[in-house]
């Protein structure tokens, strides 16, 4: 009389070698059930709900204690074999949401994120409030309502961390829709981001929890300042997309300023890249005349050419006297 009949198996290669493993990943499953219901039914876990949450993905992916494969699955793999990952780059695109509503997605490595374009990234209401920010700040507003003063409101380390994770989460969709060429959305989510940063410098009860996250004030600065300028840049006004761009290199200035580190500033990436995209925008603006014969004038001196640089001197003279309009 013979045994039962072994599961199939396919030879899988390793770092170290290989090994034999079940070519059917169902098998796994239906295995890593029933472990689960033996340790649960001794007692050595207790059954909690993320368990028994376990256990129900498991049983629905394996098509109950049978093991037959039902029609729906969770794998996500036929969605991401359509859509390759690429090292080195933001892979992002818009879908068509089930809901009817527009959705960012990020591509990563081993999956993808899924976004909402406005509120909380993931469509999550703490509280009824449209994020834990909106949350805290209405609760800092009922505290001044009934106190007559801000003293007294503080932030734990558990609130500050949950303010953190979730502003990760608008971090991610703001780099998104950067990469879209979404201006607005990376504007408001910056903002907001810099909101989050003021609210725990100013509130954490921890002085941990009040400086972890300045170290990200220069970039969060940086992207908002280069999505408020590329918003102009696209209306073709050049002179206040320059006047952005310089107005956020002094925020970041004044940031190494006051952490009491200036001359960190020069060589710092936020400042270098603000730097080179003011010298982009600084070649779509109209030349002035004076500086260009200024100019003119300096490098004919420069290089002797002496009747041509009097001739540049009366230019300039007859400029500076003409009436401004």
């Amino acid at each position: 009389m013979t045994g039962p009949r072994p599961a199939p198996s396919a030879t899988v290669r390793t770092a170290g070698g290989r090994f034999i493993a079940p070519a059917s990943n169902m098998s796994c499953a239906a295995g890593a059930v029933k472990c689960f219901r033996r340790h649960m039914s001794s007692g050595i876990f207790p059954r909690t709900r993320a368990r028994v949450q376990y256990r129900r993905m498991a049983e629905q992916n394996t098509g109950g204690s049978k093991g037959r494969p039902r029609g729906s699955s969770a794998d996500i793999g036929p969605i991401l074999s359509r859509w390759k990952h690429h090292p080195g780059t933001l892979n992002v695109r818009e879908i068509m949401g089930r809901d009817g509503r527009v959705k960012i997605q990020m591509r990563l490595d081993l999956g993808l994120l899924q976004m909402e374009t406005s509120g909380r990234p993931d469509g999550a209401r703490p509280h009824g409030c449209e994020s834990l920010l909106h949350y805290h700040c209405k609760r800092l507003r009922r505290h001044i309502e009934q106190t007559g003063s801000e003293e007294g409101f503080r932030l734990t380390r558990q609130e500050c961390q949950a303010l953190r994770d979730e502003a990760m989460m608008y971090y991610h969709r703001y780099v998104s829709l950067f990469v879209l060429e979404q201006y607005a959305g990376v504007v408001r989510d910056t903002q907001r981001n810099l909101a989050v940063l003021d609210l725990c410098s100013k509130y954490a009860a921890s002085e941990e929890d009040r400086m972890i996250l300045e170290q990200y004030r220069p970039y969060i600065l940086m992207m908002n300042t280069r999505a408020r300028a590329s918003i102009e840049c696209r209306r073709s006004d050049w002179r206040k997309a320059y006047r952005i761009v310089r107005r956020g290199l002094k925020r970041i200035k004044q940031f190494f300023d006051d952490v009491g580190h200036p001359e960190a500033f020069a060589e710092a990436r936020e400042s270098r890249v603000l730097r080179r995209f003011a010298r982009e925008i600084r070649r779509h603006l109209p030349v002035n005349p004076l500086r260009e014969l200024q100019r003119r004038l300096d490098e004919a001196v420069r290089e002797e050419r002496y009747e041509e640089a009097a001739r540049l001197r009366d230019e300039i003279e007859r400029l500076k006297s003409q009436p401004r309009t």
